[in-house]
């Protein structure tokens, strides 16, 4: 029996959001064929391969990241009616707030018709000033864990036909 095939689509400026998308990754394999793929590399024929549909992206200037934007841009009409009901989830890694980049992007997977399996996450990092917005990040270990535990979750849910 083959395994379903996980997306893990991200994009990450100063490394946290990167570290949680191979976080889910980790969390994930086993259970699932885990394509993890910068948002610059993916495109339409990840998402159409995919049985499954893990976003990991920054909140920057309080919306989606740019190169997280390029990536729906280019993939949301040649996917429009053609990835319905494909389960998703979405985790964004926020200096303060992140609920507006959890909008855009939940807006747009509501056009696509996925289908939510959890609950949208943010992971602050109370990053504030330019010095520490710009800075690498580290990803706390309960965060981390949060990452693994939908990754695993996802691709055990897809294992087993729950989504």
């Amino acid at each position: 029996m083959t395994q379903p095939v996980l997306a893990i689509i991200w994009d990450s400026m100063t490394g946290g959001s990167r570290a949680l998308a191979e976080a889910a990754a980790q969390g994930a394999r086993g259970a699932a064929d885990v394509r993890m793929l910068h948002a610059s590399e993916a495109d339409a024929d990840t998402l159409l391969a995919a049985d499954g549909i893990l976003f990991f992206f920054p909140e920057n200037l309080a919306a989606i990241s740019g190169v997280m934007k390029a990536f729906f841009d280019r993939t949301y009409y040649p996917c429009l009616g053609r990835i319905e009901g494909k389960p998703y989830a979405i985790m964004v890694c926020a200096g303060s707030d992140g609920r507006n980049a959890v909008a855009q992007a939940e807006r747009i997977a509501t056009g696509w018709r996925l289908k939510r399996i959890a609950e949208s996450q943010i992971i602050c990092t109370h990053a504030q000033s330019p010095d520490a917005i710009l800075a690498p990040k580290t990803i706390a270990s309960a965060d981390l864990e949060k990452a693994s535990q939908l990754g695993e979750a996802t691709a055990e849910g897809l294992a087993m036909g729950i989504f």
